[in-house]
């Protein structure tokens, strides 16, 4: 039997699994608040209530102002019941002045609970709230009769009262001291009703059974309708990353839905119009590749067999050419391994201070015959200042060769290369032009990747292997170096970089070089 294994589950089960156990979160939560914490927060909005409904009462009374509209309001807005007493001496007496008949309402604080609730006021310091449990209605039945018959015959014997509901059994109590403007004091009880709730409690969770059931069920028909929404477009873009990997560059990625998705699907196009551009210039490279070496195994296996077969052919001048060629494979090869060392980070550079000025001027003499045969015009304008700089001599000497090569390679009828040396802001910048057909705007920003070539037809280079480009970007990337290209179409294109210069001397005029 096999083990069930959740990460083998698709997005959209997970998501339904996440939407429904959401929900009976929520509804175990519910039931939790209702079942255990229903009567503690019903008591604590009552206590609020009866704390509001005291401190209203007590500046009536203080101030002497609408006293009875104010217990009225009070009592009946927040079902509360309200004792006022007058304190005589050292204990709280009915007064007359605080008399109000309401015969519906029944009395239920004795007389000597009032003594008690006094007590304990004045030992926390005139205000107290504490919860209270009253007697049976018989037994306080029989303690009002007693009570009204005790304060029958005093001139001071009546009570202020109000109550909510005579059934509870269980109230909170809130007493306080008032001292009146005119030096008297009153005491004051307000109680409020908090039990039983069970009632209540039974019918809240019989309304919770119906809402748990059509909240089951409302959860259910969400839950698979948005996971089903959501799981959808991903599921699509999945299917079309398989064809992608089956290399159908056909395939569009245009599942809709929501913003990572179409994020997600926009990244995914674009790849695979890399990816196909990069195997449609892969396919080109190693065209011109094999016509690259193709060319000078052909040239050294020709003249090899005429130097063979034919007396008096074995000269210098064909043995220079096999060299030539021989050189010239050599060379190809090995910026073909170069390009790879470089691009997988093997090939580290080893960074000295030099002179860059004299690494250009240097690489000018390998150009000698050319100006001298060929009638080229290849200057360099060094602004007579000797440049230092920390860095890989070797590989920027390669960079310095690749782009003087390039615009060689490039040159116009003029058959001109200028090369610019200035430094700015501590940094120097080399500019390599050539005045001939340019490159289209459109293919500037391929021009240095390993598999581009802006001529389509394979165009055998005058000096070097046609990778020069792809090695000058791998180079001044391992340096953090700037560069880039301008270009116009029939005028030319100026190739540059920069990088940060160390040192920087001035040459006098009568010592330029």
């Amino acid at each position: 039997m096999k083990r069930f294994n959740i990460r083998k589950l698709s997005l959209r089960f997970k998501l339904l699994g996440y939407f429904l156990a959401f929900g009976a979160i929520i509804l175990i939560v519910l039931w939790v608040f209702q079942s255990f914490f229903l009567k503690p927060l019903y008591v604590f909005s009552k206590s609020i209530k009866v704390e509001k409904g005291a401190e209203s009462i007590s500046r009536s009374v203080k101030y002497n102002k609408n006293v009875w509209a104010t217990v009225d309001n009070v009592a009946h807005s927040n079902a509360l019941t309200v004792y006022l007493y007058d304190v005589g001496g050292t204990a709280p007496q009915f007064s007359k002045e605080c008399s109000y008949e309401n015969p519906a309402i029944r009395l239920n604080v004795e007389y000597s609970d009032v003594l008690r609730y006094y007590e304990t006021t004045v030992d926390k310091g005139g205000k107290h709230s504490f919860t209270d449990f009253n007697d049976s209605d018989d037994a306080q039945k029989k303690r009002e009769e007693t009570f009204r018959q005790a304060t029958a015959s005093a001139d001071s014997a009546q009570a202020k009262i109000y109550r909510a509901d005579p059934e509870q059994n269980e109230s909170l109590v809130f007493t306080y001291i008032i001292n009146r403007n005119d030096g008297r004091q009153t005491f004051m009880i307000i109680t409020s009703s908090v039990t039983p709730l069970n009632n209540t409690i039974d019918v809240i969770r019989n309304q919770m059974v119906l809402v748990s059931v059509v909240f089951i069920l409302l959860s259910l028909v969400f839950s698979v309708y948005a996971s089903r929404r959501i799981a959808k477009p991903i599921a699509r873009t999945n299917r079309a990353a398989k064809e992608l990997a089956k290399k159908n560059y056909d395939i569009d990625f245009s599942a809709k839905g929501y913003l990572e998705v179409e994020e997600l699907n926009d990244t995914l196009n674009y790849a695979k119009t890399e990816l196909a551009a990069t195997e449609k210039l892969q396919r080109e490279l190693i065209a011109n590749i094999s016509h690259d070496l193709r060319t000078p195994l052909t040239m050294i296996t020709g003249y090899g067999e005429v130097m063979r077969d034919l007396p008096g052919e074995n000269t210098p001048e064909n043995i220079q050419i096999i060299i030539d060629e021989a050189t010239r494979l050599s060379t190809l090869v090995n910026d073909l391994l170069d390009l790879s060392k470089l691009q997988s980070g093997a090939l580290q550079a080893e960074k000295k201070v030099f002179c860059l000025t004299d690494s250009v001027t240097a690489i000018f003499e390998r150009y000698s015959k050319l100006v001298e045969q060929d009638g080229f015009n290849i200057t360099f304008d060094d602004n007579r200042e000797d440049v230092y700089i920390n860095a890989d001599e070797l590989r920027i000497s390669q960079v310095l060769y690749n782009l003087v090569n390039n615009a060689v390679n490039h040159a116009g009828e003029d058959k001109t290369v200028i090369v610019t040396q200035t430094v700015k802001d501590k940094r120097v910048r080399i500019e390599v032009t050539d005045h001939g057909e340019g490159i289209p705007a459109d293919k500037l920003p391929y021009i240095w990747d390993r598999y581009y070539k802006v001529d389509k037809e394979h165009k055998r280079g005058v000096i070097g292997s046609g990778l020069g480009l792809s090695i000058v970007k791998s180079i001044l990337d391992a340096h953090n170096a700037r560069y880039g290209v301008r270009s116009t179409l029939g005028k030319g294109s100026t190739f540059w970089f920069e990088i940060d210069a160390v040192n920087v001397k001035r040459r006098k005029k009568d010592k330029d070089k």
